[in-house]
């Protein structure tokens, strides 16, 4: 039950549709990864419907997308998304190793993504990224500033 779930989550990812991951969702779930910390099915859905959204929202971004999945297990795999990061329109290449835990009814309660920062800062930001993505300052702007998109999004109309 936990590798379907896995798999539907990274299919409804493939095709930018942050409703069907976030219903993957136990009600009480929690997310980490370099950018965010979220508690909860709503706040955790709100960052995949905001990414997917970014994406679906321009041209350029949405032929850029594409998504590879390999490795999946019934509590991990491994992802690579190709997209264009909103803030500067630079292309990205991201590689994730994603670790889940599941309940009873196979919905996900526990999901952690780990990459490279150093490497995305460098793809995502440019020259910024390259001097400063091994610090914990960019670390933190960009937590910082990731906290206030959702938040932004999450008050904005659905």
């Amino acid at each position: 039950m936990s590798r379907a779930t896995i798999e539907r989550f990274y299919a409804a990812f493939a095709q930018l549709d942050g409703e069907a991951m976030q219903a993957c969702y136990a009600p009480d779930a929690r997310f980490d990864d370099e950018a965010f910390s979220l508690q909860g099915a709503d706040q955790i859905g709100g960052m995949w419907r905001m990414l997917c959204a970014a994406t679906k929202s321009k041209p350029e971004s949405r032929a850029h997308w594409k998504l590879a999945v390999s490795q999946v297990t019934d509590r991990s795999a491994h992802w690579e998304a190709h997209y264009l990061f909103s803030a500067t329109g630079r292309s990205v290449i991201n590689r994730i190793d994603a670790v889940f835990e599941f309940d009873a009814q196979g919905r996900i309660t526990r999901h952690r993504d780990r990459f490279d920062f150093w490497a995305w800062s460098r793809q995502a930001l440019g020259t910024p990224g390259l001097l400063l993505g091994w610090t914990p300052m960019l670390r933190k702007k960009v937590r910082a500033t990731a906290a206030q998109n959702l938040a932004r999004f999450m008050a904005g109309p659905r």
